[in-house]
Parts: structure tokens; C-alpha cells; sequence
């Protein structure tokens, strides 16, 4: 008796069980690749966030430790200075990135040998590799030491705020009756660890270790003044910069140190460019799109580039050598860097939007209290998200659920917010996600390079468009700009008719923005002109640095000297030095030179 052929649904379910098996050796890989891109796409995505135009400014604070707020100092809240992609750009970027593929490919074929042309762009490479890679090991032990030192925390069913200059944990809400104030640092189940006093001084000093930044100060005639901060996981962070840089460009490179420089870069991009509205960066994403096919499918460019030059330009990850390979050179999968940060300024567009839309809906229309006036719409008071989410980590359970009782305690003020809906940044996630899966699932297939914009747009501009027809907020969405102009644009069509809640709210939002962009351009003018006045005419450039804290008078100077401040000459001293004052010996030099000092 034959045998019978084996139906169709069986034969679909073979196929997938062969290419599981084919597939299952990669896994790890894939696995490896999908969390290193989202690795620098999440954390640059929050730390791109800044206060949204749906806020108000949050007051001037006192900094822990100082009795009178520094003049020249930002405020709390982070300024982001983004660079804003325009319409003209999405039109544009696809040609200047086909202009310079093509010039490359050239360049190699014309050269043979691409070892001249990787030490080139390995020096060019280096310049932000440096600032690049700091910038991110810096920002990691700042997350990391506000894990052991958060501002906040809850134990036994009470919420603590950590005061540092009293050196103490008040507890502000909850179940505060018979709790007293914690002299430790130490957050949560960590305060009842019995410490010495010596440890426990140690432990506030560890805790404002990351506030103590030297400032460096330069002022060159004509050209202007700026200052720039440091701190001690700043210093950590720069050397390890350098270190990374010197040993990638001197010893080796390795894929660790190829990714290691790759996330850097992406961290840094996410953080500077912006597609300013959803409408320009689906346009360049589209153009892109476009783009990506044509040189992966239809010519040999993007291919030859990537596997010739030995540069950070991509993400590698190290893969199980196939079983017709023969030789014993290890091979990596590979994922291009504008695969990470183009999608990813989209991603993180759409974080920054949940934040707009967040302090959007907690506005309060206040009626107008006279005839003739208009109603007012109260802004909430921004609040910086920096150590919130180590503060959630010490205040929430896993679920999210308070570990203190809910309600605040009467007369107290509500908490600052712990975090925020990110509905369109997790659905644009995982629609970046879908489209990692799809490339590589069709890349084992076909056995050929993919290119992963054909896969990662659809998935991240589909999410994101369809989350906003399902929740009904296309124009909302539509209207959203991180562009001055166009929020000015946006306030006259309002002005026009639109009278409904949320286009007064965005009319609301657009004033205050636009208000805020002219006293900060006004406050930065004014800034520039303050400094610049504080140096003499003759002076062409200087550069100092200030410490962290006040230095001591040195030991040569007397006592009566350091308490009037005074020279014999009379000539007062300027107390933001210290500098000591001198005795002039006369006539002991003459006319025209130089005065010695004792």
C-alpha cells in the first residue's frame, strides 16, 4: 500500500520545525543583537527628555549646601540644545548619505587595500569617540550611585525624603506616627544596617560625591566665555574614554570595544537631532526607507563598505561559524548604526510626546474672574526626571504598587511624580522589535543581508500612526512640534476659531513656549554680556579652574591679613579666590620691572 502525501498543514509545520533547527544555533546572537540596539535607543531616549511647553518652569532652588543660589548657574531642569531635522533635511539626508556611500565604495576599489583609509577614519572616529564614551560611562555611574542614594525611599509603610545638607530621612507620608528621622544614607532595608559614626559620615560624603564638579572656565576676546563641569564619575568617565579610544586605535579592536564605541555615539545622536514633528520624521524614515533598498538589493556598496572598513559604524556580534565554512577567521553578524539611530530619533520623539501629553492633561482652567477677561490655564510645575526611576525603585513594588499608603499626609504637599504613560514609546518599541524579528527571520531564509530599514520603518511608523487613530489623537499628534516656529505658526491658527479644549490647551502651551524661547535667548544674551564684563579690556584669553569647594588660606599668611582681606596697598581682595595677599618690598627694584613678593 503507498504511503500518502503529507497534507499541507504538515508540510508548513515541517518547514518551520527546519528552520527552527537551522535557526536555533543563532538564537543567542539574536538575542545579543535585539537588546544592544535597544540598549542605547531606551537610555537615549530618556536622556534626551527635558521640560515639554505643557509645563511651567519649576522656581529657582537652592543648591544642597550653599546659602544663596550660584547667579550664573542653570536651573534644576535639563536644557536640552537638540539639533531640528526639517523637511528640506529628509530630502536631502538620503542623497549626502548616497553621495558618501558610493564615494567610499569607490575609494576601495580605487585603493585594493582599505588600511590607509581605516586609520583615517579611525583618527576622525576617535575625536567623538572620546567625548562620546564618557559621556555614556559617566551617565551610568550617575544612574548607579542614585540606585544606593535615592532621594526618596519607603520603609515600614512610610515615605522618606533624604535631606542632605541636615544629613538626615524625614518621613513625609504614610504611616509617619512614631517614625523619626534616619541619620543613614542608606535607602530602604539597608537604614537598619548598624553603622559607626565614622561610617556614617563616610556614607554622606560618598552620597554628595557626584554634586562636587570643578568648573573650568575659558574666556577668549571677541570670540566669547563659557564654562564646563566635572565631576569625579565625569574624570571616570573621561578616562575611560581615552582608554577605550587608544586601545582601539593602537592595540586592537574587538567587537566589544566596536559596540562599546557604537553605543556611544548612538547615545550621544539620540541626544542631539530631533525630527522636530512626527510629519518630518515619518519623511525622512520614508526616504531612508527607499534609500536602504536600493543599496542593499540592487547594488554591492553597502555590503562591500561594511565588511571593508574596520571602523565604528556598526554594532558586531560574534556568531557560531556555519558548517560549509572552512575558515578559522571568527564571523559576526553585523547591524549598522543608522539601523539604531534613525529609528531611534523617532522612538525618541515619541517618549518626549508622552511627556507633552502627561503635563497636558493635569492643566487646570481657572475661569476668568472678570468680565471681559479671558480663562486661564494653569500649567503643572515640571518636575527634572533625573533619579526618579531610582526613587520608583525604592517606593514601588515590582507591580507598581506604593509601599507606603496612598493618600499624602494632611497639609503636606503632593509628590513629585515618579514616572510617566509612555504609551507611543512602548508601541513604537515594539514595533521596532517586530521589524528586528522580520529581518532577521527573513535573512535566514534567503541567506542574504537585509536591509533592516525595509523592515524597522513600517514597524515603527505603523505602531506609532495606529496608536494615535486608536486613541483618537491624530491631530493631536499631528500638530506636535519641538520646533519655536512652528508652535508660533500653530498659536496663529489657533487664534483663528479652534476653541476646543485640547486646541487651547496647545494654544496655551505654544504661548509659553514661545515666550520662554525669548527670555532664554534674551537670558543667554545677557549671560554672555555678564561674563564678558567681568574681564578686563586688555585681557585677550584666560582659562582657570574652580574647585568644588572653598580652598584654604595658606599657612604663610597672618591671621589679621586673612580676617580684613586687605593688602597693604589697600586694594581689597577678591573672596572668590582666596588669593593671599602680598607685602610690596619698595625700592628694592627699580622703575619698569617686576615687584618682588614676600
Amino acid at each position: 500500500m503507498a504511503e500518502s502525501e503529507p497534507g499541507l498543514m504538515a508540510q508548513i509545520l515541517g518547514r518551520v520545525a527546519y528552520e527552527f533547527a537551522q535557526m536555533q544555533p543563532m538564537l543567542p546572537v539574536y538575542l545579543h543583537l535585539i537588546a544592544s540596539a535597544l540598549f542605547p535607543i531606551y537610555t537615549g531616549a530618556h536622556a534626551s527628555l527635558s521640560r515639554p511647553s505643557s509645563a511651567a518652569k519649576p522656581p529657582k532652588k537652592k543648591r544642597e549646601g550653599e546659602d544663596d543660589p550660584a547667579e550664573d548657574d542653570e536651573d534644576e531642569e535639563e536644557e536640552r540644545l537638540m539639533e531640528g531635522l526639517s523637511p528640506t533635511d529628509a530630502l536631502l539626508m538620503p542623497l549626502f548619505a548616497g553621495c558618501a556611500l558610493a564615494s567610499l565604495y569607490f575609494l576601495l576599489e580605487w585603493m585594493k587595500d582599505a588600511a590607509l583609509l581605516n586609520k583615517l577614519l579611525n583618527g576622525y572616529f576617535a575625536i567623538f569617540g572620546v567625548f562620546s564614551v564618557s559621556r555614556l560611562i559617566t551617565d551610568v555611574l550617575d544612574i548607579g550611585h542614585s540606585i544606593i542614594f535615592p532621594h526618596r525611599y519607603a520603609l515600614g509603610g512610610a515615605l522618606y525624603h533624604v535631606k542632605a545638607k541636615d544629613e538626615k530621612a524625614v518621613p513625609v507620608a504614610g504611616n509617619t506616627k512614631d517614625k523619626r528621622a534616619i541619620a543613614t544614607p542608606l535607602p530602604g532595608f539597608l537604614a537598619k544596617m548598624p553603622i559607626t559614626e565614622g561610617m556614617r559620615r563616610m556614607l554622606w560624603a560618598d552620597r554628595a560625591m557626584p554634586g562636587n564638579k570643578w568648573t573650568l572656565r575659558m574666556y577668549l576676546h571677541r570670540m566669547g566665555a563659557g564654562k564646563f563641569k566635572i565631576g569625579p564619575h565625569g574624570i571616570v568617565g573621561l578616562l575611560a574614554g581615552l582608554t577605550t579610544v587608544a586601545y582601539f586605535n593602537l592595540v586592537d579592536k574587538p567587537w566589544y570595544l566596536t559596540n562599546l564605541l557604537g553605543f556611544g555615539f548612538s547615545y550621544g545622536a539620540l541626544q542631539l537631532m530631533s525630527p522636530t514633528t512626527f510629519a518630518t520624521g515619518s519623511l525622512i524614515l520614508g526616504a531612508l526607507f527607499f534609500y536602504d533598498i536600493y543599496f542593499v538589493f540592487y547594488t554591492p556598496m553597502m555590503v562591500t563598505v561594511a565588511k571593508s572598513l574596520d571602523v565604528p559604524i556598526k554594532l558586531m556580534f560574534p556568531r557560531p561559524p556555519s558548517p560549509n565554512e572552512t575558515s578559522t577567521t571568527p564571523s559576526h553578524a553585523m547591524l549598522g548604526l543608522g539601523d539604531v539611530v534613525l529609528p531611534g530619533i523617532m522612538i525618541g520623539l515619541a517618549l518626549r510626546f508622552d511627556l507633552y501629553l502627561f503635563y497636558l492633561r493635569r492643566q487646570k482652567r481657572i475661569p476668568a474672574s472678570k468680565e471681559g477677561e479671558s480663562e486661564v490655564v494653569e500649567k503643572p510645575q515640571y518636575h527634572s526626571l533625573a533619579g526618579r526611576w531610582s526613587d520608583r525603585f525604592w517606593t514601588h513594588s515590582l507591580m507598581g504598587r506604593p509601599l507606603w499608603p496612598a493618600g499624602d499626609a494632611e497639609g503636606s504637599k503632593p509628590e513629585p511624580p515618579f514616572t510617566f504613560s509612555k504609551i507611543y514609546f512602548t508601541a513604537s518599541l515594539i514595533g521596532y522589535v517586530l521589524g528586528l524579528l522580520a529581518t532577521l527571520g527573513v535573512m535566514m531564509v534567503w541567506n542574504h543581508a537585509q536591509p533592516a530599514l525595509l523592515y524597522l520603518v513600517p514597524g515603527v511608523l505603523g505602531s506609532l500612526w495606529l496608536t494615535a487613530l486608536a486613541r483618537g489623537e491624530l491631530s493631536l499628534m499631528w500638530d506636535y512640534t519641538e520646533d519655536i516656529g512652528g508652535e508660533e505658526d500653530k498659536l496663529k491658527k489657533n487664534s483663528d476659531g479652534e476653541k476646543g479644549a485640547t486646541g487651547d490647551k496647545d494654544k496655551d502651551a505654544a504661548k509659553e513656549n514661545s515666550s520662554s524661547k525669548t527670555d532664554d535667548e534674551d537670558g543667554q544674551s545677557e549671560k554672555v554680556k555678564r561674563l564678558s564684563s567681568h574681564h578686563p579690556e586688555r585681557e585677550v584669553f584666560s582659562f582657570s579652574i574652580e574647585a568644588p569647594w572653598k580652598l584654604k588660606q595658606p599657612r604663610s599668611v597672618p591671621k589679621e591679613s586673612r580676617s580684613k582681606k586687605v593688602s597693604n596697598d589697600s586694594s581689597p581682595i577678591d573672596e572668590k579666590h582666596n588669593w593671599a595677599p602680598s607685602k610690596i618690598v619698595a625700592a628694592t627694584e627699580p622703575a619698569g620691572k617686576r615687584v618682588r613678593l614676600n
